[in-house]
């Protein structure tokens, strides 16, 4: 038994505590910056710039937090992005679903030239698009509305790309042991495809959930009305009338991330086996 045992603990090999090494490296790099973020909001403002720098502030105190809820309309600015990110995650994997099982189950003339302008989507930064899509919101009558963040984030090449990786990897026999039965197209996709790839879309909507609530560019950019704004850009602009505040500038970056950070806790197993799925791991 004894021997059983000591074969399956770890060995500890210069490969394995190299990797190791490196994986408390990154750790370091991620957590530093926000305990010290979280340490920062703590202090009283008139101790976050003083040198030397300490961790600790002579007292603990709340006041930035405080002065950030009452300067902005936090309440309002939550549940915009709340709503828009939601909406935006939901149509985003409703449609990039749909065009993916499009490329990967049906041949039509043009499918490679159109499939490769969607790849090539993926190469365009999204600020060349600001500009043409503000000016056709602007035609539609669509800035300072909820429509006007929601759709231009809707089509989303990355996500189509991962979404045909998995479905060429869905077995065939299935669907068209459907279609012998007498299904349709729409009802294989909704009733078989779909349901056996949750976990993919589970993470593709993790995913685009987090892009959308962290998005601050185009938010910015077609909302005017403080009440239609979103949290990043409501901190934003509380910042930047006020002056900078290091205390309540912290304060912010915590309050605005913080429903990240639970929704990353609470799905991170969905995140992970997304990943392996899409068979994106090891590329």
């Amino acid at each position: 038994m004894s021997t059983v045992s000591e074969s399956r603990r770890p060995r500890w090999t210069p490969g394995r505590i190299t990797m190791l090494v490196c994986a408390l490296a990154l750790v370091l790099l991620w957590v530093l910056p926000l305990a010290w973020a979280l340490a920062t909001s703590l202090k009283p403002e008139a101790e976050t710039a003083r040198t030397p720098l300490r961790w600790i502030g002579s007292e603990i105190t709340f006041d930035a937090y405080e002065k950030v809820w009452e300067s902005g309309d936090l309440g309002r600015w939550l549940f915009n992005t709340a709503y828009i990110s939601v909406m935006t995650t939901v149509l985003t994997v409703l449609l990039c679903a749909m065009a993916a099982y499009g490329f990967s189950r049906t041949e039509f003339r043009g499918r490679r030239l159109l499939y490769g302008l969607v790849l090539a989507g993926i190469m365009v930064p999204p600020q060349v698009l600001m500009a043409p899509l503000f000016a056709e919101m602007v035609s539609l009558g669509l800035v300072d509305t909820y429509w006007g963040v929601i759709l231009p984030q809707i089509a989303v090449p990355a996500m189509v790309f991962i979404l045909v990786k998995f479905f060429e990897g869905v077995p065939r026999e299935l669907e068209e042991a459907a279609y012998v039965d007498g299904a349709g197209r729409w009802r294989v996709f909704w009733q078989i495809v779909m349901p056996l790839s949750r976990p993919v879309l589970a993470a593709v909507a993790i995913f685009t959930f987090i892009q959308t609530w962290n998005n601050f560019l185009w938010p910015f950019l077609v909302t005017t009305d403080p009440n239609g704004m979103t949290l990043p850009v409501g901190l934003v602009n509380v910042q930047s009338s006020y002056g900078v505040r290091y205390a309540q500038m912290m304060a912010s970056v915590i309050l605005g991330g913080l429903p990240l950070l639970v929704v990353f806790a609470l799905f991170q197993r969905q995140i992970v086996r997304g990943v392996a799925h899409t068979g994106l791991a090891g590329q």
